[in-house]
Parts: structure tokens; sequence; C-alpha cells
């Protein structure tokens, strides 16, 4: 059983992890900025953390999250908000949360990113595009700590239940994904530390989730 910390727990992939998480008997901590959200996350099995990365500092936050075995951070502005709510949410508040972990000991860090194709050839706004600028850049922050990290790029997603297949590699056709089975492969490569210091990209596919990512164990 692990005791895994997601920020951005109250989102739509952070739900439907830690749902996942408690039906297979792990411990899911879910920061959350609305008080009022504690009693949905309490009913998915999560135990609701109260906090903003908008507000917090390196050593409160540390404190929120020490214990924990694995952090996940899901959270996002969605490319809508203005520039400066994507650089504070997807860039600091990646930097503030690996900053965080550290300082509470915490090795294992799963990413949930952006496709970087995502969208390409159509017409997208300037915030948007920022919003992948930025997403890349804190890939690059991640992938250059000594953390066991894993950065999870799933393509378009999608509101719909999920397949339970997908397709996963470390380059692949840009494509949608359920959230469902995005909070499914985060659960999977949890479970699965021998994945560990990889870039996954994620769409639907043909393959059962904990079998595509079995597959990248060692890769």
């Amino acid at each position: 059983m692990s005791k895994v910390f997601i920020i951005g727990g109250a989102g739509k992939v952070g739900r439907r992890l830690a749902q996942r998480l408690a039906e297979r008997g792990h411990r899911a901590f879910a920061m959350h900025r609305d008080a009022e959200q504690a009693k949905e996350l309490e009913a998915l099995g999560a135990h609701p953390v109260l906090g903003s990365l908008l507000e917090l500092d390196v050593g409160t936050f540390s404190h929120l999250m020490v214990g924990a075995d694995v952090v996940v951070f899901s959270a996002g502005a969605g490319g809508t908000g203005g520039l400066s709510m994507t650089q504070a949410t997807d860039g600091h508040g990646l930097e503030l949360t690996v900053a965080a972990a550290r300082q509470a000991g915490i090795q294992r860090f799963l990413l949930v990113s952006a496709f970087p194709e995502a969208y390409r050839g159509k017409n997208v706004s300037e915030t948007f595009e920022n919003y992948i600028a930025v997403k890349k850049l804190a890939d690059v922050h991640l992938a250059e700590t000594d953390l066991d990290w894993v950065i999870l790029r799933p393509g378009s997603l999608l509101d719909v239940a999920g397949t339970g297949k997908v397709r996963a590699g470390l380059a692949i056709p840009y494509g949608e994904v359920p959230r469902d089975d995005v909070a499914a492969a985060l659960l999977e490569i949890i479970e699965r530390p021998a994945v560990n210091r990889l870039i996954i990209e994620l769409t639907g596919g043909d393959t059962a989730v904990g079998e595509a990512v079995q597959r990248l164990a060692g890769a």
C-alpha cells in the first residue's frame, strides 16, 4: 500500500485517480483549493488536503506532503485564465511542488503533462501556445532533477467512459484518450516503480493499460 499525494486532486484526472487508488487499497491524499470539495473527495475514498499552489510556500507545502511515497502533479490551468495563471500553476506550481517533495524526502514524482503536438495545424490562442511552452519547460525542470520521475503526456482528454485499453510509448502518434484511462495509467505507473525516469505518451489504443505500462519497465 502506498500513500499518494495528488496535486490537483479535485480535478477531473485527480478525482479519478484518487478513487482508483482507494479501490486498490492505497491511501490517496487529494489537495484541493475549495473547502466545499472535501466531502466529495471523501466520498471517492480520498483524504482531502486544503491548499493552493498560488498561496503555499515550500516549507508549508512540504509539511502537508510529509510521509507520502509518491507525489502526482495533475494540476493545470488548461490554457485558461491568461498567461500569468498558466505560469503560476503549470510553471511555478510544478517547481514549487518539486522543491517541497524534495524537502519532504519524497523520491517518486509523477507529472501529468501535455502532448507537444496538441492541436497542431489548428487555430489556437496565444494563451494555449503559452500553455504548451510552459508545460514543456516544466517537463525539463523535472527531468533535470535526481528524483525518480515519470512524465505522462496524454493526448486530447475525453470525458467519456474509459476502455481500459491504450497506446503508450516513448513516442507515438497524437490522438485522444479518456480521462478514465489516464487515471488508470497513473495507477499502474505508481504500482510499477521499475517504470522510472521516462517520458510516456498516451492515447487510446488496443493494449490493456497494465500491459502497456509494464512493457515500459526498464525502457
